[in-house]
C-alpha cells in the first residue's frame, strides 16, 4: 500500500481538490456507489474531478492491489472490495428478483434450477430450487463448482469482456490448477463465441457430473452479466423444450433486476 501513500504532484497546491492520497483514493471508490457499476477513466474523472493523469495512476494502483478489477475500456469493483459488503448486497437483490422465476421454471421443467454468481474460477450457488435428489449431487446453496465445467458459469463468462477472461480467469485458474476440461484460452474462447452464437445459452453434458446435463443462460445488467441460471437433467434428456424457457428465464430476471420485480 506504500505506493497508494504517495503525494501526487500533479495538483496545483491551490487546487481545490483533495491533496492526501487517501482522499483521492476515496473520492474514487465512492464512483463506485453500485456493486455492480462498470466505469470507463473518463467516467471516473468526471464523477471525481481528479485530472485523467492522476485518476489513472490511482486506478491502476487499486487493481493491483484488487480493489478494482480492469477489463478492456471499464473499471469495476475488485475481490476486496466485494468482500467488504458489496458482494452481499449484490447477491441478495440478484436472489430477490429471481425467486420466484426459479420456481416457476422448476415446476415447468420438473427440474432443479440454480441461481449462481461467479467468484473467481468458480461459480458459487445462490439458490436453487425442484430437481431429484441425483441432479442435487454437487450443488447446494453456498456452494462451488469450477466455472468452466459448468453452463451456468460458461454462460457468465461469454458476456464478458475476451481480456477479462484471459487475464482474470485463466491466470486465476492456470495458477490453481484448476483448468481441466478447458486446456488452454482458445478452446476457451471457442466455446464461449459458441454460446454468444446460440444468444447467450450454454449448454453442458457430463462435465461436472457423468450423466447429468445443464442447460444455462446468464443473467444481465445495464453493466453485463451479474450471474446465471441453469436447469439440471440427465445427460441423455432432451434439452431443446428446455433451452427457450431458460432463455426467457433469464430474460424476465434481468428485467425485474431493473425494475426491482420479479414475476413470470
Amino acid at each position: 500500500m506504500t505506493a497508494l501513500l504517495e503525494n501526487d504532484t500533479d495538483i496545483a497546491p491551490q487546487s481545490n481538490l483533495p491533496l492526501s492520497m487517501v482522499e483521492r483514493m476515496t473520492l474514487i471508490m465512492e464512483a463506485f456507489d453500485k456493486p455492480l457499476a462498470r466505469l470507463t477513466l473518463d467516467e471516473v474523472t468526471r464523477h471525481t474531478g481528479l485530472p485523467r493523469s492522476t485518476a489513472h495512476r490511482i486506478l491502476d494502483q487499486l487493481v493491483q492491489c484488487r480493489w478494482l478489477i480492469h477489463a478492456k475500456t471499464h473499471y469495476s469493483l475488485g475481490s476486496r472490495a466485494l468482500t467488504l459488503g458489496g458482494r452481499e448486497l449484490a447477491q441478495h437483490e440478484l436472489r430477490s428478483a429471481a425467486s420466484g422465476v426459479l420456481q416457476a421454471l422448476a415446476y415447468r421443467t420438473g427440474a432443479c434450477t440454480h441461481l449462481v454468481t461467479l467468484a473467481g474460477t468458480e461459480i458459487y450457488y445462490l439458490d436453487m430450487f425442484g430437481g431429484r435428489p441425483e441432479h442435487r449431487l454437487s450443488s447446494r446453496v453456498g456452494g462451488r463448482a469450477p466455472a468452466h465445467r459448468t453452463a451456468a458459469g460458461k454462460a457468465i463468462m461469454a458476456g464478458m469482456a475476451p481480456e477479462y477472461v484471459d487475464n482474470q480467469i485463466m491466470n486465476a485458474a492456470r495458477g490453481t490448477g484448476a483448468v481441466q476440461t478447458i486446456d488452454d484460452v482458445d478452446a476457451l474462447h471457442r466455446e464461449l463465441a459458441r454460446i454468444r452464437s446460440r444468444n447467450g445459452l450454454a449448454v453442458e453434458r457430463g462435465e461436472l457430473i457423468p450423466g447429468l446435463a445443464c442447460v444455462g443462460a446468464a443473467v444481465r445488467s445495464n453493466d453485463g452479466p451479474v450471474g446465471a441460471i441453469s436447469v439440471a437433467a440427465r445427460a441423455d434428456a432432451p434439452l431443446e423444450p428446455i433451452a427457450p424457457l431458460v432463455l426467457h428465464a433469464a430474460r424476465t430476471i434481468s428485467d425485474a433486476l431493473a425494475a426491482g420485480t420479479a414475476t413470470w
